[in-house]
């Protein structure tokens, strides 16, 4: 049997010794294979070279220096047992071969003489060595090796026989069940508690083993049962095992647990799932494309920016002819790996412009290694330039200073803010409740026609949008049920309120242009303008203020001015001892410091009908001459009109009708531009009027007439108050008797409902509660009368002073004043009455003082129908300054009480009623009615006496 080249051509043989054959043999290597041959003598220059390098084979002699083959088999032996070493010698034995065989020798070889034959026996069993050396270490590596796959601790696996019974199973697969592995050795499969179900074996599983056993590789992935506890998912692998005649020897099952991995691939199939709808529904469009921009990736959303298809996109080219060829710098992408916010400008299916914000970015995916964003701002970007066109429409609201500005603004700039080139302002009149169209932009005329006035009602689409305050938009304003003009070509269409101020309109020929982006434009510039609005009808109502302020501050002045003259004019009022001193008086003041121009006071004379002049101060220069004032409710002229009506006339501008009255053509070549005159009246008795004349127009406001006539009050109040004060102090007197007809004076009304007579001789009492008169009733009873009295809606209360069968005094309480009180305000004294129910007379004492014209008058506006029956002249001097004298000294409650004991009778003899009764008239106390008796007798009869030197009582006693 010859050696085999190959195994030694390829291997490094190591000869050790001194003996000849060892190097012969050598020789024989060298010359006959391609051998590495290594030549050893010693024992430790042979481990040397084992040490330091690899050897396939080590062939000895016995005989070596220092030691012997066997020596060395051992040492090498105690190194390594897989190294083939051979041993051979010519003076072996038997001995020594065991030996060998014992120290660990793979070959012993006796040699012979012959060296052919020696050399050809050491080339076959060292290459025989060498063979079974490396068979060896293939075995191990091979047994390592499943070793090492049987016992993995990612797969279980199962070693079957061929019935399909367990034989081995690792550790791994041995956690898989429940059960021991001794007690699952010897079972089928199929029957392993981690496949079966609780009742019986699983079916899958035999199936699965079957097809093994018919030589068929299997693999399948298994879920187990729910009964186990944990149950995972297995990925089973079953193949069978044949010898070398190809008979099946046994079955391996391997079982990789993929739990998790099913798991990670359902969560990756619901992201990839997440992550198509989101690139479906994500408004950034993805593009991946390579280094050519030819496209790799196109996202489904790119229709959204660009109105392609995903198809449509690949058939326009690469990505530069969509987003342009000079996108980025390609040196700074490779620099930065990332480029953000390019803005570009891309044009889309329908021809419209949209400009993009793009970034870019380097990777790697499905062949593509350039990766595109595109995020549509377009609208962004024309929010941004309408927000920079509202800042200057803002500005412009500032220097504007009426609405009618502003409403042109918001129309001016509703095209660079909204992009609609149709609008109008509708601004509210608060007067006639209507909008009125304020402004409007050319081609909102053009399409709508002219914009009328609607009144704001809500029966139009503006007044809706104004008294509802909400704002409409319309994406086909032709759908809405107010629309008026059916005709307009507006089809798109906004109506917003702008507050309190009107309404804002704007539209287009366009339907559905009112996206949110526009609709908050729309809003923000209506919110604009609303506030300027705002702005400018405050500072209109500051300014108003103003103004206000300023008249105001004016007729406050004047006002001052004119109550510090009516203050001077009281106080000499006050001081005035004549009628001619009042009237004088009151035109110097009126004229003085340059106040007014001109005044003067004049009298109505009944016979001619005309008011003459009596007082008067100022520049006149002749004007009273040259008129004549009639007395003509009809008339033009001031003081005559005042005469005649008893009213205020006020002339604002006497160059008014100039033409048509000759009086203001006198009044104004003396410069009086403006004329107020005032009735002199008091307790509805006239003293005359007061005229003023001012230099300018409108001189005398409201507050002024009213101011100026309660002076015309208060000057016939001080005439009347020097009338009273002069009758007091004249002596003679004209007495009157008049015969009066009226069924509306008390005394008559009551004695006609009582059917009997009543007289009244003086004794009337003014008080809080009113005014008191006590009459003298006779021919019924007090009970009657005082019955009939309290029917009468003219008499508050009555009080019976003192009573008899047919006769009686009472006390009236009357509701009106009573004449008396205002004849004694002319100083006329109402001396008595008498009433029956046919008739009534009265008889008045007045001085000469007063004008018994004036007091005839009086009587005659006061009652129906009058007639006077007597006049007689009086003098009674002495009489009346007793009775002055005497009335001067007493209080009001002094007189009131002794004039009620009078009329009731207690100073009659016998009595008639007792100072008690009199005192419960009085609602007092008898011992004050006796007080103020005794006080009252006792200034009576000082004044008999003239004891003018009594002491004077306390407070206290008076009452």
């Amino acid at each position: 049997m010859s050696a085999s080249p190959t195994v030694l051509d390829s291997s490094t043989v190591l000869l050790v010794g001194t003996s000849g054959w060892v190097s012969r043999f050598a020789t024989t290597l060298e010359s006959r294979t391609d051998a590495a041959v290594q030549r050893a003598q010693s024992n430790a220059e042979a481990m040397d070279i084992v040490h330091g390098r690899t050897v396939d084979c080590l062939v000895t002699g016995q005989t070596l220096e220092g030691a012997t083959g066997l020596e060395l088999v051992r040492a090498i032996r105690d190194e390594t047992t897989t190294l083939p070493v051979l041993l051979g010698t010519a003076e072996g034995s038997e001995a020594l071969a065991s030996e060998a065989i014992r120290a660990g020798v793979t070959d012993y070889i006796a040699l012979t003489e012959s060296g052919d034959q020696t050399a050809e026996a050491l080339l076959e069993r060292t290459g025989r060595a060498i063979r079974s050396a490396q068979r060896s270490v293939t075995r191990r590596e091979r047994a390592r090796q499943f070793d090492a796959i049987f016992d993995d601790s990612r797969t279980a696996t199962w070693v079957l026989d061929p019935a399909g019974t367990l034989t081995r199973a690792n550790e791994t697969a041995r956690a898989m069940t429940d059960e021991t592995v001794e007690a699952l050795v010897g079972e089928p499969f199929w029957t392993f508690s981690c496949w079966s179900q609780p009742d019986g074996s699983n079916d899958d599983i035999r199936q699965i083993v079957s097809k093994a056993l018919d030589g068929a590789f299997v693999n399948a992935v298994f879920q187990q049962p729910p009964h186990v506890e944990d149950p995972r998912v297995i990925d089973l692998s079953v193949h069978p095992v044949e010898d070398e005649r190809g008979e099946l020897v046994s079955i391996i099952v391997e079982g990789v647990d993929i739990t998790e991995r099913v798991g990670l691939e359902r969560d990756l199939r619901q992201s990839e799932e997440l992550h198509r709808v989101t690139l479906n529904n994500m408004t950034d469009t993805v593009l991946i494309t390579d280094e050519d921009g030819e496209y790799t990736y196109v996202c489904p959303n790119v229709h959204f920016i660009f109105g392609y298809t995903a198809e449509e996109i690949r058939d326009l080219g690469t990505i530069g002819d969509l987003l342009g060829e000079d996108l980025f710098d390609r040196s700074e992408l490779a620099t930065a790996g990332v480029l953000k916010n390019i803005e570009a400008t891309a044009t889309d299916k329908a021809g419209r412009e949209h400009t993009l914000l793009v970034n870019v970015r380097k990777v790697s995916i499905q062949d593509g290694t350039l990766l595109f964003s595109c995020r549509d701002i377009t609208k962004r970007k024309q929010r941004e330039e309408a927000l920079a066109t509202l800042q200057e429409t803002a500005r412009d609201f500032l220097y504007a200073e009426t609405h009618q500005e502003i409403a042109q603004h918001v129309v001016d700039d509703t095209s660079g803010v909204l992009d609609l080139d149709a609008s109008a302002v509708y601004l509210f009149d608060n007067d006639a409740n209507d909008l009125r169209p304020a402004a409007r932009s050319v081609t909102m005329r053009e399409r709508n026609g002219p914009l009328p006035t609607v009144h704001a009602d809500g029966d139009t689409l503006p007044g809706y949008a104004f008294v509802e305050d909400e704002a409409l938009f319309f994406d086909d304003v032709h759908e809405a049920d107010l629309l008026e003009n059916r005709a307009t070509d507006l089809r798109s269409a906004a109506y917003i309120p702008l507050g309190n101020h009107g309404v804002f309109v704007a539209g287009s020929n366009r339907v559905g242009i009112f996206d949110d982006v526009t609709r908050e434009l729309a809003d923000l510039l209506a919110a604009t303008a609303e506030a300027a609005l705002d702005r400018v009808t405050r500072e209109s109502q500051l300014r108003e203020q103003d103004r206000t302020l300023q008249q105001q501050n004016e007729q406050l002045t004047a006002l001052n001015r004119i109550n510090e003259t009516i203050r001077e004019i009281d106080q000499a009022l006050v001081q005035a001892e004549t009628q001619d001193e009042i009237d004088h008086t009151v035109c110097e003041l009126l004229t003085g410091d340059d106040r007014f121009q001109f005044a003067w006071i004049g009298t109505v004379d009944p016979a001619t009908e005309t008011v003459d002049p009596r007082a008067w101060n100022g520049a006149e220069q002749g004007y009273l001459d040259s008129q004549s004032f009639a007395v003509d409710p009809s008339a033009t002229e001031p003081a005559g009109r005042t005469a005649a009506t008893g009213d205020v006339t006020m002339v604002r501008n006497v160059a008014s009708g100039l033409r048509d009255e000759p009086w203001r053509k006198e009044a104004l070549t003396r410069d009086y531009l403006s004329i107020l005159s005032i009735p002199l009246v008091y307790n509805d008795l006239s003293h005359g009027v007061l005229t003023v004349y001012a230099p300018t127009q409108d001189a005398f406001d409201d507050t002024t007439k009213a101011v100026l006539a309660e002076l015309g009050e208060t000057i016939a109040s001080a005439r009347s108050a020097i009338e009273r004060k002069n009758a007091l102090l004249t002596t003679s007197m004209t007495r009157v008797e008049f015969e009066i007809d009226d069924p509306s004076f008390v005394l008559s009304r009551l004695a006609r409902e009582a059917d009997c007579q009543l007289s009244y001789q003086g004794g009337v009492q003014q008080s809080a509660d009113g005014n008191h008169v006590f009459v003298t009733a006779e021919g019924a009873s007090p009970d009657a009368v005082t019955e009939a009295a309290t029917d009468l809606v003219a008499i508050d209360d009555v009080q019976q002073i003192s009573t008899e069968r047919d006769r009686g005094v009472l006390r009236l309480r009357l509701t009106q004043p009573f004449l008396a009180l205002e004849l004694a305000d002319h100083g006329a004294v109402f001396r008595e009455a008498t009433a029956d129910p046919t008739t009534a007379t009265l008889v008045i004492d007045i001085p000469d003082s007063s004008d018994v014209r004036t007091i005839t008058q009086l009587v005659r506006e006061t009652f129906r129908a009058v007639e006077l029956r007597a006049k007689q002249t009086l003098d009674q001097t002495a009489d009346h300054d007793l009775y002055s004298t005497f009335l001067e000294k007493l209080t009001e409650r002094q007189l009131e009480v002794i004039q009620t004991a009078y009329y009731s009778g207690f100073f009659e003899s016998p009595r008639e009623n007792t100072g008690e009764d009199v005192a419960e008239t009085l609602g007092i106390s008898p011992p004050a009615f006796y007080t103020h008796a005794r006080t009252v007798q006792r200034k009576l009869f000082a004044t008999l006496f003239e004891e003018t030197n009594l002491p004077t009582e306390p407070s206290s006693e008076e009452g």
